[in-house]
């Protein structure tokens, strides 16, 4: 019998029609449970009403996701993936260091704001005891570490001191986490940019070379250099 053409070498067998239509199905899955928590809050899915949504009797939703835990990690993966690419597509228009980290953010902002239920179950607590699997949160490592690079771009321009490289990752958070909490408990429907929140961010970046002082130029320290002789 002739081989079928997907087992040829070098060609990659596609898909099926069979594994093309679960995963159809469980991205239709993923997005009825974000309108259900965007309704009635990210702690508030369950499958029973997920399966009302799609048109089936519960039961029949285990063959995609077991249990709860298991549609919210789906869910935390998809916030992350496309956190991370929105935040790597932000920070590409920003020159090197400071400029790409607050660009990036901003990006990550209108995001959250765009998005409100992933990103509260992304980055804040809303679902007791849930917690990612390795894989759901590995492009939550990548968002960080692309911060970190900013901070050690800024640094390495002389933008922010040497002590930025161990805590001004935590700093930023603090400033972007805490614009978006205000943001979302009192503007929700406002978007980035608008309101009393999120428009004074770019000045909130700004604390961070307060907060970790870059040195000085070498001319300013020879000169000290020279008076205390």
């Amino acid at each position: 019998m002739a081989a079928d053409a997907a087992d040829k070498p070098g060609e990659v067998r596609r898909p099926d029609r069979r594994a093309r239509r679960r995963q159809e199905t469980i991205e239709e899955i993923v997005d009825i449970a974000i309108d259900v928590m965007t309704e009635h809050g990210v702690n508030g899915l369950t499958l029973a009403e997920v399966a009302r949504r799609l048109g089936v009797q519960t039961p029949s939703l285990y063959k995609y996701f077991p249990s709860i835990a298991a549609l919210y990690d789906a869910l935390f993966r998809r916030a992350a993936s496309e956190n991370l690419e929105v935040l790597r597509e932000g920070m590409a228009h920003g020159e090197p260091g400071l400029d790409a980290l607050t660009s990036g953010l901003e990006a990550s902002g209108r995001w959250v704001l765009q998005n409100q239920a992933l990103a509260q179950l992304l980055f804040w607590r809303p679902v007791p005891n849930f917690e990612p699997s390795a894989e759901a949160f590995a492009p939550s490592e990548e968002i960080a570490a692309l911060q970190q690079q900013a901070i050690t771009d800024a640094v390495t321009a002389g933008q922010l001191g040497p002590d930025a490289l161990k805590g001004a990752g935590f700093m930023v958070a603090i400033l972007i986490k805490g614009v978006l909490t205000q943001a979302m408990a009192n503007e929700p429907h406002l978007e980035w940019g608008k309101g009393r929140y999120t428009p004074i961010f770019p000045r909130l970046m700004k604390l961070l070379p307060a907060a970790y002082p870059p040195p000085p130029p070498r001319t300013q320290r020879s000169r000290r250099k020279k008076r205390a002789k």
